[in-house]
């Protein structure tokens, strides 16, 4: 393959024409390099390195069941990329080692640190795999029709960090909820959009006497829900269901309704915080969590308000706009346009909440 767009990024930045073609270039070789790590994720090679150690192309294909010319083209790839280390890059092509350096491991290979990275290259397969059908979405204003999750799976992207984070650093942050969730008589959760699970369990694991509900639109991820809280030991404290948190009537049950890395993509934003408000009891709080994005449209705009516009233009937005009465929120959702759905749907004040994360602003909505 040869391409146009590396040499003219050799030289001539100056001009705006070459240096947007060696940005694109760029791009592209960060792209090529995802959907290596989409390969190398699903095929559990980086597991085999960093669990068997050092391994030739030959080694590393029997471990994996999976081809050694396959293998040794990602295994060269990978060390000319510095994903991988080689032990001795003048060896014979059959003759070389290659090993997953340890700092590497938590990114590519360990899903239960906080660090771990790999699920972006399923991520962006996905992503890659509806652009046709997001091409006519563009044009009739309707959504794509949702992808089946095989052949790659759920990304389950969040689960360290509920797993890490949520029950012993962010909600203890919030003295009053952490009190309550902490005390007799047991204090009930709701988990709206919860996903998979992980951000329930974290939260019954974490506090002993709370009973955690999740909802959530997909099926397919509630049953997920359901084996990973059983496989927790949680299934008497923890329950799914598939169904439209809009539509729950559950009047006053509630201590706490959380909504986490979810608002932004709901079709009715406003009739699911309504339905929020009226699932807490007297003393209950409402806590969101969305993207950390700025307060204002700016240009340039930061790395992560890039990376989420990129996700709205791909999966957030389109998910959205299959229903007539759409908000068409997007996931740059910025503090007031979450305040106008919070004031539209009847509580009387949106907090900030003064936690730090890297990707995530926390609110607090008062009914």
């Amino acid at each position: 393959m040869t391409t146009d767009s590396g040499p003219a990024g050799q030289g001539g930045l100056a001009d705006p024409a070459a240096a947007l073609a060696d940005r694109l270039f760029h791009d592209m070789i960060g792209a090529l390099e995802l959907f290596t790590v989409y390969l190398g994720e699903r095929l559990g090679l980086y597991r085999a390195l960093a669990m068997e150690g050092p391994a030739t192309s030959a080694e590393l294909a029997g471990r994996t069941g999976t081809t050694e010319r396959y293998v040794r083209e990602w295994l060269e790839h990978h060390a000319a990329s510095g994903l991988l280390e080689v032990d001795d890059p003048a060896a014979g092509p059959l003759a070389r080692r290659y090993r997953l350096p340890p700092a590497h491991v938590p990114v590519l290979a360990d899903p239960d640190d906080i660090r771990y990275r790999a699920y972006n290259g399923v991520e962006i397969a996905r992503a890659g795999r509806w652009l046709p059908q997001l091409v006519e979405a563009f044009r009739t204003g309707g959504a794509p029709s949702p992808l089946p999750w095989a052949p790659e799976g759920r990304a389950e992207y969040n689960r360290a960090t509920f797993l890490n984070l949520l029950g012993t650093r962010w909600l203890p942050a919030i003295a009053d909820v952490h009190r309550r969730l902490r005390r007799e008589p047991p204090a009930r959760v709701a988990d709206l959009a919860c996903g998979p699970g992980w951000s329930s369990i974290a939260i019954a694991q974490a506090y002993p006497l709370v009973t955690v509900d999740g909802f959530d639109l997909d099926a397919d991820v509630i049953a997920a829900a359901r084996r990973y809280a059983e496989q927790a030991g949680l299934s008497d404290r923890v329950t799914f269901a598939a169904t439209d948190a809009a539509g729950l009537g559950t009047a006053g049950r509630y201590d706490l309704v959380t909504i986490f890395e979810g608002l932004h993509d709901m079709s009715r934003p406003v009739e699911v915080l309504r339905a929020a408000r009226g699932m807490l009891s007297p003393s209950g709080s409402v806590l969101i969590a969305d993207e950390l994005v700025a307060e204002e449209f700016t240009v340039p705009a930061s790395d992560l308000e890039r990376y989420c516009y990129g996700w709205s233009v791909l999966s957030c937005l389109p998910s959205a706009m299959g229903d007539p009465g759409t908000a068409a929120t997007g996931a740059v959702m910025r503090p007031a346009t979450l305040g106008r759905y919070a004031r539209e749907a009847g509580f009387s004040g949106v907090e900030t909440l003064p936690l730090e994360t890297e990707t995530w602003r926390f609110y607090r909505l008062s009914a």
